[in-house]
């Protein structure tokens, strides 16, 4: 793409708009990837916004629509912002530094400890809604009600002012940036690269990375359309689990981006687990998209050419992390979990778990199951969940099963 569609911000007011905020959000790290770089191939560099002040990219176009607001005078009777977790954050803060009352609501099956870190924000909490589509027309209806400015979590051009500075970090940081993917929601994150980007380098490739599972922006970049997605669609990606793309975010992903792609919540598990391994940081399932698209190879990489993945928060429910991660180590071949049925007579059970420590594996966890209606009397079924080193590990303990005779059940995860 060689040039910028007719849009309301130009590099001028995107630089402006991150100055007035810099006392406010940090300037996150740019780190070049060494371990990730050597597995995939490629120069790869991780733009950590899982470090910003509240966990999340979020707080740039918070901070940036508050300050627009004061400076107009239009915040005097408070905001109002409705988010599952990430945006409502951000607000809370920034409302909070600039001595304004917030109001935050959130879905009813909103993680607890995002509505309880709002609270401990100073914020209002009002849960309403089942679903984030619900609780923006509850928050709207709020704003109405009390006469105060209802902040949209993407779908606004001083929001995607303020998410610009990560492409404006990004290009300082990595003038040779060659490529930057980016998690794709509602899309002020990514119009606000696109836009901070493309007015300095237009040559650099921008690509959005969607949840299979939430993905309206599926065909947006050849047909112009917008997706239905069912109304019980599920993905540990909840960051980005958003429905209804906007308008304005709409106009610049049309003009600026150069592919959209989706990954499933298998290939985000298995990011997740990454992630902690090669950088030691935390991403909640929207931010470990990028790293996911990469990790599939859906994303082409060039050898000399670098190629920056945006982190964008870590505010994840560690409930939900524990999960994810067995999830991502199960579906990387790194934990096997098998039923195996034994005759229910002293030594058996020993000699199982030799078998298993000849291969090198580790034993996490151990069940026995007796007198149950799937096991015969004088039978006794283990369960074993086992640490293993890939996919072909654990075919190779499996064959030896099969070899010693063994009834041998493989378990999901």
């Amino acid at each position: 793409m060689s040039a910028a569609p007719a849009l309301p911000l130009d590099l001028a007011a995107l630089q402006t708009a991150r100055q007035r905020i810099a006392d406010r959000v940090l300037a996150t790290p740019l780190w070049a990837n060494d371990a990730l770089s050597r597995e995939l191939g490629a120069p790869i560099h991780l733009k950590l916004e899982n470090l910003q002040r509240t966990g999340s990219f979020k707080l740039r176009g918070a901070a940036h629509k508050i300050d627009c607001l004061l400076r107009r005078g239009e915040a005097g009777r408070g905001v109002i912002a409705a988010s599952a977790g990430n945006h409502a954050q951000g607000v809370a803060y920034a409302a909070r530094g600039a001595g304004l009352a917030a109001t935050v609501v959130m879905p009813v099956n909103a993680p607890l400890t995002k509505i309880e870190s709002c609270r401990s924000l100073g914020a209002e909490v009002v849960l309403a809604g089942e679903n984030l589509e619900a609780a923006r027309e509850a928050a709207q209806a709020l704003a109405t009600r009390r006469g105060a400015p209802c902040i949209h979590p993407y779908d606004d051009w001083e929001i995607i002012a303020g998410q610009a500075g990560v492409g404006l970090e990004i290009v300082e940081a990595l003038p040779a940036v060659a490529q930057i993917v980016v998690p794709l929601g509602g899309g002020g994150l990514l119009a606000g690269i696109a836009l901070a980007v493309k007015s300095q380098r237009p040559d650099v490739r921008i690509v959005g990375v969607q949840a299979d599972a939430v993905a309206p922006w599926r065909h947006f970049l050849t047909d112009g359309g917008i997706a239905a997605v069912p109304g019980d669609a599920h993905t540990i990606a909840d960051g980005i689990k958003v429905k209804v793309p906007g308008e304005l975010t709409r106009q610049v992903v049309a003009g600026l981006v150069d592919a959209i792609v989706t990954v499933d919540d298998d290939a985000i598990a298995e990011a997740l687990v990454r992630l902690l391994e090669r950088t030691r940081t935390l991403g909640e399932g929207a931010g470990a998209v990028g790293l996911a698209a990469l990790m599939r190879r859906l994303v082409p990489l060039a050898a000399d050419r670098p190629t920056v993945v945006v982190v964008s928060g870590g505010n994840a429910d560690l409930t939900l992390i524990g999960r994810s991660i067995d999830f991502g180590l199960a579906s990387s071949g790194r934990l096997l979990s098998i039923a195996v049925r034994l005759p229910d007579t002293p030594g058996r059970l020993a000699g199982l778990l030799g078998l298993v420590a000849e291969h090198g594996m580790n034993i996490r966890h151990v069940e026995h199951r007796r007198g149950e209606l799937h096991v015969p009397v004088g039978m006794t079924e283990i369960i074993l969940q086992i640490e293993t080193r890939d996919a072909a590990h654990q075919e190779e303990l499996l064959e030896h099963f099969g070899r010693s005779g063994l009834a041998v059940r493989r378990l999901a995860a």
